[in-house]
């Protein structure tokens, strides 16, 4: 089979930023099904993206699709025959393969005897299909939005302005979106506005790369990192540069050149973190921080184009920034002129959510909340009150209101000012951390507090509301929610009743005891579900976390203590597999065979083998007990190993399920009193592949 290099690419108005990152996966995802569908044999697919384009470079695809064979699986011959005469069930069948029934043929299968058809589907010229091809991996992409532009009734993310389709030296004809393929690319808008023609697809990268447009993605970006470290190199500061951020600006150029602006020196005295947020949030500028460690009063920013005076374009960016920082300076001056305790009567006119109250409300379910938790994480009770009582007034404030991502974050800053003990400003201040996969949990315990407290409101609320996450669609961030609790309790090292903490929500909402129960049911599915997922992360097997979580959901931490002894367990000792096999046949035993109230008396068993491990089983009952009761589950494990030659000899000498119905309840009594240990580990027979 004989192969050719393919170019795709589509030119369009400039992409969001945001959506390029996962675009570039999706390209290939998309072609290579597409690819597989139709029988085409491809090579290493490689992407490129940028504001203006995206296009697919695949150096090896086959001219020709595979030959395949198609076979058509028809009615029993029972049913397609009568008395020798075809039926309308085998006329139907002949019909819809377009051949009359003496051509079928008869196969046999598991089921039968049936009719078949087997038809020769020979290989097609692949240049032939690529036009529909690309036309469907267009439509294939996934976008967050879609537009239609003109009277056409096709739609993408932004409107489309060229297409080229290339298949070794050929440029194929493809219409699609009003446009007809052309046979050259274009190139930056400014630079180079013009055709860019080339014959080979091979030439692509290069060619564009004369025309001002870094089309590779993952090189663009890498350029920028290293032009933004240069650059700050050469001004003795370190460059702010995060994943986010290089991603988003990557997605913002094609042709990148960084320049570096500054501003007045007194806007230093703004928190840090709003000069941060207007920096990055704001206009995408990249921060410096100097070597004393403190804010520059510089930045970095990316041009799209070559200026001819870069002067004008960093004075143009540095006007556009003063602007923004006197708008922040101006609110900062302003906010401190009111304390936070002066704001919380206005509380109650924000809307929390509705059918949830107020703002207000929500405050005051906070301090009932706080109060609770603070005696379980060991948190001072008096400064976890006073920072829910003024936590949620930087609402109020001009900042805030101006800059909502700085909510919290501004709350902490005004409380030092108003003089809040610094424990109550740092609470304040991290109350809605960690906002992201990548941000760290609240380092305070009081703020762990308030942390927890705010969540678990929320989470409660909505739910008893019915507004549960489907799907993908998650509005109020109820996910995320979730996970900023779980990840508190992880990574603090925090343990606490996840069934308790509904309680005590439900609790402030007044809600009756079945209400809470029922909201308390989904919620505790919510956090499983979360938890699965940080533990799979954490390299845990699907089948370790299933059989923890069976048993042990309530207490994330102590979950994760138990999965991290058990995989040790498993592992490393060699009598693991064995008994956990042993343990998973006494499971099914006793799901058939259950025997409830019935106390254990040694005295009652009578065969040698089942005194022997009654016996061994007796002999560690306290130290089990005692090291379950101090969560040491390494020493629970070792302890409950000593039991696999004991249950083995038990199952291999003892009839369990013996006519003696007395001595029958004593022996599934003191298989009970094994399982029941074992359970309070994990479920052991959820555990795939041991026995």
């Amino acid at each position: 089979m004989s192969f050719l290099p393919l170019l795709l690419e589509i030119g369009c108005e400039e992409l969001p930023a945001a959506e390029q990152a996962q675009l570039r996966h999706s390209m290939v995802e998309a072609a290579a099904r597409l690819f597989a569908e139709a029988g085409i044999e491809y090579g290493e697919i490689h992407p490129f993206l940028t504001p203006r384009r995206l296009a697919l470079y695949i150096p090896t695809l086959a001219r020709e699709t595979r030959a395949e064979e198609e076979l058509r699986r028809g009615p029993s011959v029972e049913r397609a025959f009568i008395d020798g005469k075809a039926t309308p069930a085998a006329e139907g069948f002949a019909r819809s393969c377009g051949v009359p029934v003496e051509e079928l043929e008869r196969l046999e299968t598991e089921k039968g005897t049936v009719l078949a058809w087997r038809q020769l589907r020979p290989a097609q010229p692949v240049a032939a299909l690529l036009p529909s091809i690309a036309t469907r991996w267009v439509e294939a992409l996934p976008l967050r939005k879609r537009m239609r532009w003109g009277s056409r009734s096709e739609s993408f993310s932004r409107p489309l302005r060229w297409l080229l389709l290339r298949f070794g030296e050929e440029s194929l004809a493809w219409q699609a979106f009003g446009l007809q393929s052309e046979a050259h690319s274009f190139g930056h808008r400014v630079h180079h506005p013009g055709p860019v023609p080339f014959v080979h697809p091979e030439a692509y990268g290069k060619a564009l790369l004369q025309a001002r447009v870094r089309a590779n993605w993952e090189e663009r970006r890498n350029y920028i990192a290293r032009e933004a470290q240069r650059l700050a190199a050469e001004l003795d500061c370190q460059a702010l540069l995060t994943d986010a951020l290089l991603d988003e600006i990557t997605g913002l150029c094609e042709w990148p050149v960084a320049l570096a602006g500054g501003f007045a020196e007194e806007y230093l005295r703004i928190p840090e973190e709003v000069l941060v947020t207007v920096m990055i949030q704001h206009q995408r500028y990249i921060p410096l921080r100097s070597a004393s460690g403190k804010l520059a009063a510089k930045y970095l920013f990316l041009a799209n184009l070559e200026s001819r005076d870069p002067r004008v374009v960093i004075h143009g960016n540095n006007r556009v920034l003063r602007a923004r920082l006197a708008d922040a300076a101006f609110f900062w001056d302003q906010d401190r002129q009111q304390a936070l305790e002066a704001r919380r009567p206005a509380l109650d006119a924000i809307s929390f959510q509705e059918g949830l109250g107020s703002i207000g409300d929500k405050a005051r379910r906070l301090l009932p909340l706080v109060e609770t938790l603070a005696t379980t994480l060991g948190a001072d009770a008096q400064t976890c009150r006073r920072a829910a009582a003024l936590c949620k007034c930087d609402l109020l404030t001009g900042m805030v209101g101006e800059f909502p991502e700085l909510q919290g974050i501004m709350g902490g800053h005004y409380a030092r000012h108003d003089g809040e003990p610094a424990a109550v400003a740092d609470a304040i201040a991290s109350q809605y951390q960690p906002a992201g996969r990548d941000d760290a949990i609240p380092a305070s315990a009081a703020g762990q507090v308030l942390a927890l407290a705010d969540r678990i409101d929320t989470l409660f609320g909505f739910f008893a509301l019915g507004k549960v996450p489907t799907g993908d669609r998650d509005p109020f961030a109820l996910r995320r929610a979730a996970l900023g609790i779980l990840r508190i309790a992880l990574e603090g090292g925090r343990s606490l009743s996840l069934r308790q903490l509904v309680a005590v929500a439900a609790k402030q909402y007044g809600t009756s005891a079945a209400q809470a129960a029922e909201v308390g049911d989904k919620l505790a599915e919510f956090f499983v579900e979360r938890l699965r997922v940080i533990f799979r992360e954490e390299g845990f097997s699907a089948d370790q976390v299933a059989a923890v979580l069976a048993v042990a959901a309530d207490d994330p931490l102590d979950a994760r203590q138990r999965l991290e002894q058990l995989s040790i367990f498993l592992a490393n000792d060699s009598r693991a597999d064995d008994l956990a096999a042993l343990i998973k046949r006494v499971g099914n035993l006793l799901r058939k065979e259950a025997s409830t109230g019935i106390d254990l008396q040694p005295e009652r068993l009578v065969e040698a083998a089942e005194k022997d491990l009654c016996n061994a089983w007796l002999s560690i009952r306290d130290a089990v007990t005692s090291a379950l009761s101090k969560r040491d589950y390494q020493q629970v494990l070792g302890q409950l190993a000593i039991l696999r030659d004991p249950v083995d000899r038990f199952f291999a000498e003892v009839m369990v399920l013996c006519e003696d119905q007395d001595l029958r309840r004593q022996r599934l009594a003191l298989l009970q009193e094994l399982q029941g240990a074992f359970l309070r580990i994990a479920d052991f027979s959820l555990l795939q592949g041991r026995g």
